[in-house]
């Protein structure tokens, strides 16, 4: 089967040839057109969090508030 292919590819390189210019064109026009909102975003996001306990220390306030809220 893969011979057959090879063969057929070898004996009409025409044809071979221009679909692989209208493959590499349509991928070309493809990449041009895609929306930006369709690439996501891959950056790290970042966020600050506030938290407020009062009379606690900051690493209880740390382990006990700040790290369950980001999780």
């Amino acid at each position: 089967m893969i011979e057959g292919i090879i063969r057929w590819s070898v004996q009409n390189r025409f044809f071979v040839l221009l679909a692989t210019l209208i493959l590499v064109g349509i991928g070309g026009w493809s990449l041009k057109n895609t929306p930006v909102d369709a690439i996501p975003d891959l950056s790290d996001v970042q966020v600050i969090i506030k938290t407020s306990y009062p009379g606690q220390a900051p690493q209880v306030v740390e382990d006990q508030v700040t790290y369950p809220l980001t999780t």
